[in-house]
């Protein structure tokens, strides 16, 4: 295996008014909060907020498509959302190889969401099982 703890893979999307629409469909999440104008400037966000698990799909992305060993398999996911995101914001995802356990091939990378200013908008670690 060629990967070594403090590896990095990342991929920027912009959240945009169809991509949460698709996400929706594909879901079966109608959740107002992320659809509804209206309704959404009532909340406390005061305008729609993305689906958290959008930032989920895109962490699998990031493994999925942009981890240099393609062939794996996804075995786990803790998120914690620490902050919304918007219609409009672009988000950068990165998964950072913390350990591997090469015996078994497990590889544990922590993973976050950052949007374009800054602000961490979710943290959390995943474990993946390269396949030989």
């Amino acid at each position: 295996m060629d990967l070594k703890a403090g590896d990095t893979f990342t991929k920027t999307r912009t959240v945009t008014d169809e991509l949460v629409r698709a996400f929706a469909e594909v879901s079966g999440d109608f959740n107002p909060i992320h659809l509804d104008n209206d309704f959404a400037a009532n909340t406390r966000f005061g305008q729609r907020i993305a689906h958290g698990m959008l930032s989920g799909a895109f962490i699998s992305a990031v493994l999925g498509y942009e981890f240099r060993e393609r062939k794996i398999v996804y075995l786990s996911q803790t998120m914690k959302f620490v902050a919304p995101v918007y219609l409009g914001d672009t988000i950068t995802t990165t998964a950072t190889v913390k350990n591997i356990r090469e015996e078994k091939g497990i590889v544990t990378l922590e993973t976050t969401c950052t949007k374009q200013d800054g602000t961490v908008t979710l943290t959390g670690q995943a474990m993946v099982m390269i396949l030989k």
